[in-house]
């Protein structure tokens, strides 16, 4: 924990000799360009539709309490990440972040995990395209998946302030599908607010079961996942202008904004469904055709599949950053390094955005459940070790540094710390094992190979116009 890194100072070259300085990333969008961008990244229609409706499968009446938990968690997360996205402002977020202020290899673990999430993540959204496109097309959910990857990663090569606006209509469409499935929930209500902390499922033979509490607990992982995209402002800190103020801004909006395009259509759903084996069964298509006609559920339908395209292209922008930033930190071999760090003609990393697009086209024909349960996981290891970054991050040189300071620290970080270990505690073995072993893996890669390396591989940078 004490091996952490600071920013070294410029050395003067000359001659022939003499080496490149790093490329950077263009400061090209403002709050409203980032926000659009997190929120398409958040993607709640898609979120709605194709994460959601697992929840319902397990939690039943007590998924809009299980998210609306998850969302009250999130804002001490978002709280960690807006001091230390301000503090640590690079487009390699989470890792660059810990690895400064908790140790280089605190940081390298939460890489890997990061690396779990932003390569997983798309594959899964993009799988439910084909459910959403059968109104028209009947396509298998895999090769629908991976041709909305390979989409996405052509469009994540084209220059960011494009991609921004582009997203912003696709995200306009989800608003509005999220918005007419939640007027249609509440007035075609079957119940009424108390059902919303009713807890009950329905079980096998018609029977309705009870939520336990612990039920509750376990599907925190996936509810943290839910509203997981906020996060993405820091990835994009190097291109936000003015990050001392545009990144905590952007942070804490997206997580407000799709808190509530997510859970209110969540309730809607959880009183207007006809009864509670259709709840269970999550089919939100079958339940808007039943509550208006086959055009709206078409509509709707082809407004989600938008969306999982607009989440497709930011996810892969996101994670393509993040990958040119370990490039740029020496996170790999000099030629591995040399190739993630190349810009295209637009300023994108267009080596990493390839590296990112066509493995998540491969991901596409994973099981579905193993990927939710890895990305569970993944993120909430991922939110526990920024909040121990967040605990020390007012120590030496970064106490008196410009940046935005966060409500009641240390608190939140202790609270966080403490719950998100008892939510990794309460989660499948299988998928525990899964990402303790890739985390085993990199571990070794740490200890064999960059450790050894302390002088010249994985040395995180801070560009230079936002160093205090």
């Amino acid at each position: 924990m004490t091996d952490t890194l600071r920013p070294t100072a410029a050395v003067p070259q000359a001659g022939p000799a003499a080496v490149a300085p790093p490329q950077k990333l263009k400061r090209s969008i403002g709050v409203v360009g980032g926000t659009l961008l997190t929120l398409s990244c958040v993607t709640p229609a898609s979120t709605l539709f194709v994460v959601v409706p697992d929840l319902f499968g397990s939690l039943g009446t007590a998924t809009a309490l299980t998210i609306a938990i998850g969302s009250l968690l999130c804002i001490g997360v978002a709280f960690c990440y807006s001091e230390l996205g301000t503090l640590i402002p690079s487009a390699g977020g989470e890792y660059a972040m810990v690895s400064t202020l908790a140790g280089r290899l605190t940081g390298w673990l939460v890489f890997v995990l990061s690396l779990l999430v932003v390569v997983i993540v798309p594959p899964v959204i993009a799988m439910g395209t084909a459910d959403y496109l059968a109104p028209l097309v009947h396509l298998d959910p895999s090769v629908a998946g991976a041709a909305v990857m390979l989409l996405a990663t052509l469009a994540g090569l084209l220059d960011l302030r494009a991609n921004a606006w582009i997203t912003g209509v696709f995200l306009v469409l989800e608003v509005i599908a999220a918005a007419l499935v939640a007027v249609l929930g509440f007035t075609h209500a079957e119940r009424g607010a108390g059902s919303l902390v009713s807890m009950r499922v329905a079980g096998d033979g018609g029977h309705a079961d009870t939520v336990t509490a612990m039920l509750v607990v376990s599907g925190l992982a996936i509810a943290l996942f839910v509203t997981q995209g906020f996060s993405t402002a820091v990835y994009l800190s190097e291109e936000l202008e003015n990050p001392r103020t545009s990144v905590s801004r952007t942070v804490l909006a997206t997580l407000a904004i799709s808190t509530v395009i997510i859970l209110v259509p969540v309730a809607a759903i959880t009183m207007g469904a006809p009864d509670l084996a259709a709840l269970t069964s999550g089919d939100i298509g079958a339940m808007v055709e039943a509550w208006s006609n086959s055009a709206v559920g078409t509509f709707v339908s082809l407004c989600v599949a938008l969306a999982i395209i607009n989440a497709g292209i930011v996810m892969v922008i996101q994670n393509s950053r993040v990958l040119f930033a370990s490039a740029r930190d020496k996170a790999w071999p000099a030629p591995v390094n040399r190739g993630l760090a190349k810009l295209g003609r637009f300023g994108s990393p267009w080596v990493a955005t390839l590296i990112v697009g066509v493995p998540g086209a491969a991901l596409c024909f994973v099981n579905l459940d193993t990927l939710y349960g890895v990305t569970g996981v993944s993120v909430t290891g991922m939110y526990l070790l920024v909040a121990v970054a967040a605990l020390l991050c007012r120590r030496g040189p970064h106490r008196t540094k410009a940046a935005w300071r966060m409500p009641l620290w240390p608190a939140v970080p202790v609270v966080l710390i403490a719950v998100m270990a008892y939510i990794l505690s309460q989660q499948e073995a299988t998928y525990l094992l899964w990402t303790g072993g890739i985390t085993a893996v990199a571990t070794l890669y740490w200890a064999l190979y960059l450790r050894p390396r302390k002088g010249t591989r994985w040395l995180v940078e801070i560009p230079e116009d936002v160093r205090g």
